[in-house]
């Protein structure tokens, strides 16, 4: 006989990470919303642009400063840096909030965010830098099992275009 209360709680975790997930994607959405108010200032082409809406795959390559040129030119849209060109963590806090059940996931996002940061702190020029920040924090988010699935970002993109 199965154990009641052990089904319970593996339920539990599941709807737990497809929350994370959802949260996860949701912000992607929200974050990327940015990207074509920054494409000329990040000088990105536009196969370029096409390519960053792969992120969250697994062959996705962080190989062009003009992509770290761009999240960090997003992430100053939203205020989510500093001065310095470092994470905000209050705004990148309130940022993810911001979005449905976020406060689920704000806490370890700025988390992980800060720890790729530091790990990539001798990075003097900020657009690298900021590229290998992303690139840690994706695969710490793949890691974690936080990551959205392209499908389920795919799936999104199309409910939007055919809402509009």
């Amino acid at each position: 006989m199965i154990n009641r209360k052990a089904v319970l709680v593996l339920c539990s975790l599941t709807a737990c990470l497809h929350a994370d997930v959802e949260v996860m994607k949701d912000v992607t959405l929200g974050f990327g919303e940015a990207l074509q108010h920054c494409r000329e200032e990040s000088q990105l082409s536009e196969d370029k642009m096409e390519e960053f809406f792969h992120f969250w795959r697994d062959d996705f390559k962080f190989e062009d400063r003009e992509l770290g040129c761009a999240i960090k030119c997003m992430s100053a849209h939203f205020n989510l840096l500093t001065d310095s060109h470092r994470m905000h963590h209050e705004n990148t806090d309130k940022f993810i909030k911001s979005f449905p059940n976020g406060e689920v996931l704000s806490q370890q996002m700025v988390q992980l965010i800060h720890e790729c940061e530091q790990q990539h702190d001798a990075e003097a020029e900020h657009c690298w830098r900021i590229l290998r920040v992303a690139e840690c924090f994706k695969l710490g988010c793949q890691r974690r099992g936080i990551a959205p699935t392209m499908e389920l970002l795919m799936a999104e993109f199309i409910m939007e275009a055919e809402a509009r």
